[in-house]
């Protein structure tokens, strides 16, 4: 793994010229995880897996791109950025990688409300930069064998095995949807998408306080060891 921010400008330059590198771009969110996580929450988790990821199969790491589309937990804290202007950052990054001889991206996103942003994203770029460059957008949670929490179970864990500034006296159960149908959970979801403080009254998307380090570790070693071999698999299709 190389972490760009580190390099020196003659090295970089001689990396992108005589191999052909990858680019990792992490994405994540600043916004309200409850009492008990910090506002940086995403941003952490996203940067730990690009991290790892990276480390594994010796990609470029790019610094994690910490503002994300969050106005869904207002009145909540949250530091947002629209749509459209997270988008135009993703292709100006692209575009600026591409003229540095990184021809194949991958976005690892960490935040559910950055979808819209990179959806056919691929697509997108394709045009805008003529088919130079290939790009993946991946979000990590759909590499875990659970369920999408928002400061339960999942995210306490994974900050718990990445973090120590987890305030575990302070977590509190949340809205859970085990004994809800699956329409009330659709219904939820939607009112959560519009306004997370009105379908979670608290903020939470689960129940954290029975989350453990040991299983933080346990699944993130399995993001990582599914989310690498999705991008290896992109890559091997690249090259048939």
């Amino acid at each position: 793994m190389v972490d760009i921010t580190s390099q020196f400008d003659p090295i970089l330059r001689n990396l992108t010229k005589n191999k052909k590198k990858i680019a990792v771009i992490p994405i994540g969110s600043i916004e309200q995880h409850g009492p008990h996580l910090p506002i940086s929450t995403d941003s952490d988790i996203v940067s730990s897996v690009s991290k790892k990821i990276s480390d594994k199969n010796g990609y470029l790491l790019l610094p994690t791109i910490t503002y994300g589309v969050s106005f869904e937990h207002t009145p909540f804290f949250n530091l947002s950025v629209r749509e459209s202007t997270l988008r135009t950052i993703l292709i100006d990054l692209c575009t600026s990688l591409s003229e540095n001889n990184i021809k194949t991206i991958f976005i690892i996103n960490g935040h559910h409300g950055n979808l819209n942003s990179i959806r056919n994203f691929d697509l997108k770029i394709k045009k805008i930069l003529k088919n130079k460059v290939k790009v993946y957008s991946l979000s990590y949670w759909h590499f875990m064998d659970r369920d999408f929490d928002h400061a339960g179970f999942v995210e306490t864990s994974l900050m718990l095995a990445i973090s120590k500034n987890v305030k575990m006296n302070l977590a509190k159960k949340g809205l859970t949807t085990d004994k809800m149908t699956k329409q009330e959970i659709t219904k939820i979801s939607k009112l959560a998408n519009q306004s997370f403080p009105k379908a979670t009254k608290n903020g939470i998307w689960g129940d954290p306080r029975k989350a453990t380090k040991k299983d933080g570790i346990k699944i993130l070693n399995e993001i990582v060891e599914k989310l690498s071999k999705k991008c290896q698999t992109y890559l091997t299709e690249d090259r048939l």
